[in-house]
C-alpha cells in the first residue's frame, strides 16, 4: 500500500514543524531547554501551583521528560515541589522562578497574545475550532492503531 502526502498535508506538517522550531529557537535564546520552557510555560499559564500530571498533559511531555526538567528546575531553585494528596505533587514557582519566568516565558506569552490580539474574534474562534477538531480526529485515528 502506498500512501502519499497530499500537498495540503505536506504544507500542514511544514507549518506544525515550523511552529515547533520557533518555540525551540525561543527556548535557546532564553537559555532554557525545550522541556524547561514547557514546564515554566505551563506553570505560568495556570497562574498557580500546578499538579505534575497536568504539567505533563498540557506541556505534551512524557513523565520522564517532565520529571527531568522539574528536577533541574527544583535543584536550581526555580520551582518547589509540594505534596498535595498523598502521592500527588504540584510544582510552584519560587521568587527566583517568578523572576526567571518574567524574563523568559512571559515574553513568549506576550508575543502569542499580540498575535492573537491582531486577529479578529472570528479568526481566533475558527482557528481554535479547527485545531481542536484536527486534534480530536487525529487522536481517534491513532487510537485505532
Amino acid at each position: 500500500m502506498e500512501n502519499k502526502l497530499t500537498e495540503e498535508l505536506r504544507r500542514f506538517n511544514y507549518l506544525v514543524g515550523g511552529i515547533d522550531q520557533v518555540y525551540h529557537e525561543a527556548a535557546l535564546k532564553l537559555g532554557l531547554s525545550d522541556s524547561e520552557m514547557a514546564v515554566l510555560y505551563t506553570i505560568c499559564g495556570e497562574g498557580k501551583p500546578c499538579p505534575l500530571s497536568l504539567i505533563c498533559r498540557l506541556a505534551g511531555l512524557s513523565k520522564q521528560t517532565a520529571n527531568s526538567a522539574l528536577r533541574k528546575l527544583e535543584n536550581s531553585g526555580v520551582i518547589r515541589l509540594e505534596a498535595v494528596d498523598g502521592k500527588q505533587k504540584s510544582a510552584a514557582l519560587t521568587d527566583k522562578g517568578r523572576t526567571l519566568a518574567e524574563h523568559t516565558v512571559s515574553k513568549i506569552i506576550s508575543a502569542e497574545n499580540r498575535i492573537f490580539d491582531s486577529w479578529t474574534e472570528r479568526e481566533r474562534t475558527e482557528y481554535i475550532r479547527l485545531t481542536q477538531n484536527y486534534l480530536n480526529a487525529f487522536r481517534a485515528e491513532i487510537d485505532k492503531l
